[in-house]
């Protein structure tokens, strides 16, 4: 009887326990391509999660040799925004760029 009830209560928090939106989520696309001195990517999930990105190597076999790197990605907070953030790396940082922010005054 004993195991019944363990079982019972066991089956019962399982089934409160909610399922999230993003547990569920699929990938709808996903893409990439790598060559020696370029790459792209792309992806895109049932749950509104999105990335892509470009990077080439620039100056190849020199001092200067560095990656110039261009992309975004995007999702939605658990607050219902949607956030995107695009950005650029390359030999002067990281540079990222949002509505969601700060800006320097």
């Amino acid at each position: 009887m004993k195991l019944i009830l363990a079982l019972t209560a066991l089956v019962a928090v399982a089934v409160a326990v909610p399922v999230s939106e993003d547990s569920e989520a699929v990938v709808l696309k996903s893409d990439a391509d790598v060559a020696p001195d370029a790459y792209n990517y792309a992806y895109e999930t049932s749950n509104g999660i999105s990335a892509d990105e470009h990077g080439e190597l620039k100056n190849a076999d020199t001092e200067g040799e560095s990656l110039a790197v261009q992309g975004q990605f995007k999702y939605t907070g658990p607050d219902g925004v949607v956030y995107q953030l695009n950005y650029v790396a390359d030999e002067n940082g990281f540079q990222p760029s949002g509505a969601h922010l700060p800006v320097p005054s």
